[in-house]
């Protein structure tokens, strides 16, 4: 077996423990209502175990700015050095105050992909649009209308848009375009947060969703991007700016036409690996749940060179420090 084949297969299982270990950090405080304590336990979890790893990683999209994050900041290096040289995505906890309020939908989510694989944004808006695979190239664009795009989506999987279910952010400043996807008919489900989740279930049959829209985080859509490299699908986004400031920024990490329009390969392209475990229960993973001298993780591991999904179940035993496989 190539020597390149088992380092890719070795760095998928080692994104879940990864995501197991900030999953299980945050589930400490499920309900609690401190929204600080919960993503400083996942960002600590995280940060801890991602630095023994046999890796040369450098973080391209994560908690903030050097001097804005104390951990998992653009540009830091983690990892023992040893391994594989990778770029590193990640938000330790995707829905922290679903966390804090003991709400469902809530994930650790890690990517990571060959050096310079991950449009680096700043911390602000992108709109985004994405449905799952088998769809023909282009059936969906940002720049068309809501009613044509669910039209067209409808045609392509031989369904009626009333039958259409369009999941989005339940945020004020979609409040026209959901005016304008309940003219067509078609049904919405609004999550409170979490688009990566959201992204994701587009392209997962079971969790009743046939097209994501609206306007979330972009580091949040670079790893959808990433997952959807391993899944399927198609994904267009472009940044969202609300002052020269934030345009100001993005010029400076090396973004030149702020009017771009990005598709899945353009924000997370070569060998991407993404890894995702639930904190709180969703359509397509199980929260954590505790059992008597441990924990159990449901986890979603996605490769883009084999369009390999696989869930794992992890046993994590408390009283010897170990996780049973």
């Amino acid at each position: 077996m190539a020597k390149d084949v088992v380092s890719d297969r070795n760095l998928a299982l080692e994104s879940v423990r990864v995501t197991e270990s900030a999953a299980l950090a945050a589930y400490n405080f499920m309900g609690g209502g401190d929204e600080k304590a919960v993503d400083q336990a996942a960002v600590s979890a995280m940060h801890r175990t991602l630095n023994r790893l046999a890796l040369d990683g450098t973080v391209r999209i994560g908690e903030g700015a050097e001097g804005e994050a104390e951990k998992l900041y653009v540009g830091e290096t983690l990892g023992t050095g040893d391994g594989p040289k990778v770029d590193i995505a990640l938000v330790a906890l995707e829905g922290t105050t679903i966390v804090a309020r003991g709400g469902p939908n809530a994930l650790a989510v890690i990517a990571m992909a060959e050096d310079g694989g991950f449009l680096t944004v700043p911390n602000i808006y992108m709109d985004k649009i994405a449905v799952g695979p088998g769809l023909p190239d282009g059936i969906v664009d940002l720049d068309n209308e809501p009613a044509d795009n669910l039209a067209a989506l409808a045609d392509a999987k031989g369904t009626k848009v009333t039958d259409l279910v369009v999941c989005m952010l339940d945020r004020p400043r979609h409040a026209e375009l959901i005016a304008k996807i309940r003219e067509t008919g078609a049904r919405i489900r609004l999550i409170q947060d979490g688009d990566v989740s959201g992204v994701i279930a587009a392209t997962q049959p079971e969790a009743g969703v046939d097209i994501f829209l609206g306007i979330g985080g972009a580091p949040q859509g670079v790893l959808a991007a990433a997952a959807l490299r391993g899944v399927g699908g198609q994904m267009q986004g472009r940044l969202v700016f609300r002052n020269n400031d934030q345009r100001t920024e993005a010029q400076r990490l090396g973004i030149e036409d702020l009017e771009r329009k990005y598709a899945t390969e353009d924000m997370a392209s070569g060998n991407v690996t993404f890894a995702a475990t639930g904190v709180t229960y969703s359509d397509m993973l199980e929260g954590v749940r505790h059992v008597p001298g441990g924990a159990i993780t449901h986890s979603m591991v996605l490769r883009s060179t084999t369009g390999t999904l696989r869930f794992i179940e992890g046993h994590h035993d408390f009283i010897r420090g170990t996780a049973k496989t």
